[in-house]
């Protein structure tokens, strides 16, 4: 059974989730993203590296086809019973597609109106034209399920804030763990030991630290050095819980912080408080970048900006940690209460080789945004 929320709360998914398929005309939907069948049924696992379906039809009807080392993992972490998994066996010259489109048959949908996820890491290339192969008036719903978890529960939003927690308790261990001559890797040890000590999860993707020349990185790359007495680093992280996340960045100033390094951090810091001025429900995402980019421009930090500055948090697996879509140009997605958003002022400037990134997560809410962190974006030196 479910780990982390209420059969009332499934209820009222899977409730929603059937009238978005009524409302699309839709007889099925095949979902291939993991966040689908976790937000849907609380079904956890990486096995949707191998090939793995969640099949709902307009009925309410909700079927697992995967291998057999998920059986048990579906058994005890979602709503599925024995009589919802399907199970397809490795062997030489198996082909689970067709197998699938059995299922299909069995449940009376192969020849209706169906959809299917494929803007997800959980179908692959390889496997997505095999399956248009065998269901070729297929069409893609991959807009569906995203859209139905953008809108939060109250339920939900508690597993972000425990996840802010966590990461503000990452952070706390960064601070005590850097000085000048530590080793990166034990600043990384200690802030995903701290949220593993809180009953974090994994994030969903690797913490992002680089001192030095990386300070200018956002992300992540194999190789490990010692803070010099004068230095940058930068980090990005995420608490985890119950796969929730709530993103933080910060970039620390070993030494003496100079006034390159001062002037940029004025700058994020007015990015920041823009942005979240900028975030109301009703309001298009694409505000919020015009907010960053005003400041920075303002500034005249333009060549060191990105053309992003957020995203949303949700309950996701890797390879990353964004909830799409992002805080983009023009992005005219619509901004709902209880969504929670990653905010990213990033300033690398490879011109002068300074780097100055300020960000956390925070919650929409009617009356303004509630940032989630307990640390505030300060100038932090160690």
């Amino acid at each position: 059974m479910p780990r982390h929320f209420t059969p009332e709360e499934y209820t009222a998914r899977q409730s929603r989730a059937r009238a978005a398929l009524l409302e699309n005309g839709l007889d099925a939907i095949l979902l291939f993203a993991p966040e689908s069948h976790y937000w849907l049924t609380g079904y956890d696992t990486f096995g949707f590296a191998m090939f793995q379906c969640m099949v709902m039809t307009a009925k309410g009807d909700i079927h697992l086809f995967t291998r057999a080392p998920d059986r048990l993992q579906a058994l005890q972490t979602s709503t599925l019973s024995e009589y919802q998994l399907h199970i397809w066996v490795d062997i030489e010259g198996v082909d689970p597609v067709s197998g699938l489109a059995n299922l299909l048959g069995d449940l009376g949908v192969r020849n209706g109106t169906l959809a299917f996820e494929s803007r997800t890491a959980g179908l692959t290339d390889f496997w997505g034209q095999r399956l248009r192969a065998a269901l070729p008036d297929i069409q893609d719903g991959s807009g569906i399920f995203p859209a139905l978890r953008r809108l939060k529960s109250d339920a939900e939003v508690a597993m972000h804030r425990r996840a802010a927690e966590l990461s503000d308790d990452a952070l706390d261990a960064a601070l005590a763990t850097t000085h000048a001559g530590a080793f990166e890797g034990d600043i990384l040890a200690a802030m995903q030991g701290a949220v593993f000590k809180g009953g974090g999860d994994y994030a969903g993707n690797e913490f992002i630290l680089g001192s030095g020349d990386a300070a200018l990185l956002c992300r992540s790359a194999s190789g490990r050095r010692h803070l010099s007495d004068q230095d940058q680093m930068t980090i990005e992280w995420s608490g985890a819980y119950a796969r929730y996340h709530a993103a933080m960045m910060q970039t620390l100033i070993v030494g003496t912080p100079s006034d390159a390094h001062k002037r940029m951090h004025t700058a994020a810091s007015e990015a920041l408080a823009a942005c979240e001025a900028a975030i109301r429900p009703g309001a298009p995402m694409g505000d919020v970048y015009d907010a960053h980019a005003r400041v920075f421009d303002a500034h005249g930090l333009r060549n060191a900006r990105l053309n992003a500055c957020g995203y949303g948090m949700g309950a996701v697996y890797g390879p990353i940690w964004v909830d799409f879509p992002m805080f983009y140009e023009n992005n005219p997605t619509i901004m709902l209460e209880n969504q929670v958003f990653f905010l990213h002022m990033i300033l690398m400037d490879d011109a002068t080789g300074n780097a100055m990134c300020l960000g956390h997560s925070v919650l929409c809410r009617d009356g303004g945004v509630e940032r989630l962190s307990r640390h505030a974006p300060d100038l932090i030196t160690c």
